[in-house]
């Protein structure tokens, strides 16, 4: 619209909601790279404020005081405010304050994803009411370019599935549970001492933090509305030092894992997504990701197999993700255009976990006698779960057998081990686990 053309000079102006980790060092950045954001971007832009919650709290950054602000709702309606970024994350007030820009004429960059993967649907109506942008490839993974690829670099091609590890507070866990041999609980005190996991870790270690990543990675993937509710997801906190060592004992690591996929349904292709860990061998791209580190896989008709990895976390990671929105963003609005917004035209359903097909890993105590593998056996063959291997560890009161499946639904192997739990010969259940990243 030609009442949206910038005056020739006038600085794309600028404000940040949120000065932690994240906002600190965007912050830095568009200090120290002010003259390289105007040559990209085609005009300079303008820090004009940051919206905090205390003006005199202690931050990474020194930010000029009459750049600070408690007044979100006004600094983000200014009829001067060109951009808004949004890193304080949570659902409110970041909901309101982001509708708000939007219909203030501000374009926005978040790094959301509690509220992309609760409310998504809401903030692209209103931008696409407003005609502003709203960007978020910080989302997803940090520093890692996965966003945009889908949305853009794959936009001709048909993605099938990504598969990714998303949450690097996990991945630090599980690691070291496999390099070092330690529980579940001493990971997670050596990953807090490092600031890899917070005091309360529940959102990383429970998986909800992964499954709005999910979320979002299936929706652009599938071109499909889906909210974190139709994730179903399992954290890692019953994973067990055994479990690790069964895994390694297959050429294989537990992985916590987000997991998209296109499934076929009663009604044409559906879509999977489910967040769990899971067992992978040793050989597939994702079994090398150490550490706090992240990594996406994709698979796609045209393109086959991809890999985007990086750091997933971190200030300034995720700050260079929301700088390269800005970007975009702002020559966006230099050029009176917008960019793609939420594209959910296919409009698939969601497959309910019971229907999604993998391979399991069941860890069973069994009394040492004659018929157990026999009895064990028809368990499985009685709800149509195909046996790959099955061994026996231990005897006596030892004794225990580890069967991995063949690909099964969800609903047929969890009926399988509410069987095994009431016979009279197995003593417990002690494991189950499914097995990504092998082929039939």
């Amino acid at each position: 619209m030609e009442s949206d053309k910038l005056p020739p000079g006038r600085a794309l102006k600028v404000a940040v909601l949120g000065c932690g980790s994240v906002g600190s060092q965007v912050v830095r950045l568009l200090a120290e790279q002010s003259g390289d954001l105007a040559a990209r971007v085609g005009a300079p832009v303008e820090l004009v404020g940051v919206a905090v919650r205390r003006l005199d709290a202690r931050r990474d950054v020194d930010v000029p005081a009459h750049l600070l602000t408690t007044d979100a709702t006004g600094l983000v309606t200014r009829d001067d405010v060109d951009l808004v970024v949004e890193v304080i994350g949570g659902i409110e007030p970041a909901r309101s304050l982001i509708l708000a820009a939007l219909e203030s004429g501000a374009s926005v960059v978040t790094a959301n994803k509690a509220l992309l993967a609760e409310d998504g649907p809401t903030l692209f109506e209103a931008a696409e009411k407003a005609g502003r942008d709203l960007y978020y490839e910080a989302a997803v993974a940090g520093a890692i370019p996965i966003l945009r690829p889908l949305r853009e670099s794959l936009a001709g091609d048909r993605v099938t599935r990504v598969l990714g590890i998303v949450n690097g507070t996990t991945n630090f866990i599980l690691d070291k549970m496999d390099t070092s041999g330690a529980g579940f609980e001493e990971a997670l005190e050596e990953a807090q001492e490092l600031g890899y996991a917070e005091a309360d870790p529940t959102a990383d270690v429970e998986g909800f933090d992964a499954a709005a990543k999910a979320a979002i990675l299936a929706s652009l993937a599938f071109h499909s509305r889906v909210t974190a509710s139709d994730v179903h997801r399992e954290g890692i906190s019953d994973v067990t030092a055994a479990d690790v060592q069964s895994a390694r004992e297959m050429g294989s690591v537990v992985k916590l894992l987000a997991i998209c996929e296109l499934r076929p349904g009663p009604e044409g292709d559906a879509v999977s997504v489910r967040v769990h860990p899971a067992m992978i061998p040793r050989s597939h791209p994702l079994a090398s990701v150490r550490e706090a580190y992240n990594a996406v896989f994709v698979e796609s008709e045209a393109a086959g197999q991809l890999m985007f990895y990086g750091p997933g976390a971190g200030g300034s990671p995720t700050a260079s993700a929301v700088l390269g929105d800005l970007v975009t963003v702002a020559r966006n609005r230099l050029a009176q255009t917008r960019g793609a917004g939420e594209s959910a035209y296919a409009d698939r359903a969601v497959l309910p976990m019971g229907e999604t097909v993998t391979r399991y890993h069941v860890a069973i105590d069994v009394d040492d006698r004659a018929g157990v593998l026999a009895a064990v056996a028809t368990a499985f063959a009685e709800h149509g779960v195909s046996i790959q291997t099955v061994r026996q560890e231990g005897r006596g009161a030892d004794a225990q057998l580890v069967v991995v499946s063949h690909e099964s639904t969800d609903a047929q192997l969890g009926a399988t081990v509410e069987h095994l739990r009431g016979m009279d010969i197995v003593r417990e259940v002690t494991s189950v686990m499914r097995v990504e990243g092998v082929s039939e």
